[in-house]
């Protein structure tokens, strides 16, 4: 069996020599309740409470909690922008509303198969636009970097009021990728980019990759970064612009990203794929070959689980599966506070929409 898969949200696909692998039905929780929309995330809540998410070239705004949605074109007509599905969102203590994507429209995927790396003219540009009025208009569109862009997964806004979201960048020989933070301390008008974290490795989904970032309660900011090495590693900053401190968490993970999120609660929460089924202790490796990545890994995605952390990730509860769909791929959360513990956990891959309390999921 053999796994296809890519960044920006490409399908995942499980073959065998007999064609695809039907997956089994979707489970969900017991308290997870169906959204009344397939409206991916992220979502912010708009000054009069209204729902805003993007798609595509489109802002969608939701009054009636996700059940019929306006959309407003955000770019001008004839403009080359289209909006990733992995995408970070923040409306700021000010008001200003900011997204972070990757521009679809310019993708030039030039991986080389027998060098193990990206050929030149391999680019999917970073790029930001923000609206002052709530997502009526939207102004200030900028490109950060041409480099290939594999994820924006996150945009936090600091105690300072500092803008910093999750980027990448794809690095040559040998191919593999890293991770950078971009920030901002004008609410989006400017960016400063970090330093950029390397692991190494050699894959197309090799090195360091789609990390997620949250603040912690002594002003640090925290960084949990996807990788081919069993767990996630983490990497602090004072910031945002300088990661100075890194190395591995004991937090065993698949290949795929986490979502860390901070609760209206005080708790930290984090959403992400372990490398083994529930209850079991192995899953098939792929990679291992410079292609996918240098060094064998699982690419688990049939279960999303969650856990919280009432001491900024020291500890954890025990992780609760929310949903399964063994032979799927449930991967890419995003997590939106409609209301002080209410959680909305939507997925880029495996299409879940649902409702969920905080309170259910922690007293488990």
């Amino acid at each position: 069996m053999r796994l296809l898969y890519g960044l920006m949200g490409l399908s995942v696909v499980l073959l065998s020599v007999s064609g695809p692998v039907a997956a089994a039905e979707l489970w969900l929780h017991p308290q997870c309740r169906q959204l009344p929309t397939d409206t991916l995330g992220p979502f912010v809540t708009l000054g009069d409470g209204r729902i805003l998410a993007v798609h595509d070239t489109q802002a969608l705004i939701s009054a009636d909690e996700g059940v019929t949605w306006q959309s407003s074109p955000i770019f001008k007509e004839g403009e080359n922008v289209s909006i990733s599905t992995e995408r970070a969102l923040c409306r700021t203590r000010n008001g200003v509303i900011i997204v972070a994507f990757m521009n679809m429209r310019e993708e030039d995927w030039r991986w080389n198969s027998q060098t193990h790396d990206a050929d030149p003219g391999t680019r999917l540009p970073n790029c930001v636009i923000r609206s002052l009025d709530d997502g009526k208009t939207w102004q200030d569109f900028q490109k950060l970097h041409d480099d290939w862009t594999g994820a924006v997964r996150n945009m936090i806004q600091t105690r300072d009021g500092r803008v910093v979201f999750t980027s990448m960048r794809l690095l040559n020989r040998p191919g593999r990728h890293s991770v950078l933070t971009y920030s901002s301390t004008d609410d989006g008008l400017t960016w400063k980019p970090s330093n950029i974290l390397d692991l190494g490795g050699n894959g197309h989904h090799d090195g360091a990759t789609e990390a997620t970032v949250e603040e912690l309660r002594d002003g640090r900011l925290w960084k949990l970064i996807r990788t081919n090495l069993g767990v996630f590693w983490q990497a602090y900053s004072e910031d945002g612009i300088y990661w100075r401190t890194m190395g591995p968490t004991t937090i065993p993970a698949s290949s795929a990203p986490g979502l860390l999120k901070r609760l209206a609660s005080g708790r930290l929460m984090l959403v992400w794929n372990r490398p083994f089924p529930e209850g079991q202790t192995e899953y098939p490796l792929s990679g291992g070959d410079c292609e996918w990545s240098e060094v064998p890994v699982s690419n688990h995605r049939g279960e999303v689980s969650v856990a919280f952390s009432e001491d900024d990730g020291k500890t954890w509860t025990a992780p609760v599966v929310v949903a399964r769909q063994p032979g799927a791929s449930l991967a890419y959360p995003y997590v939106y506070e409609r209301t002080p513990g209410v959680l909305w956990l939507t997925t880029m891959q495996g299409g879940i929409r649902v409702a969920i309390n905080e309170a259910d999921l922690f007293a488990q």
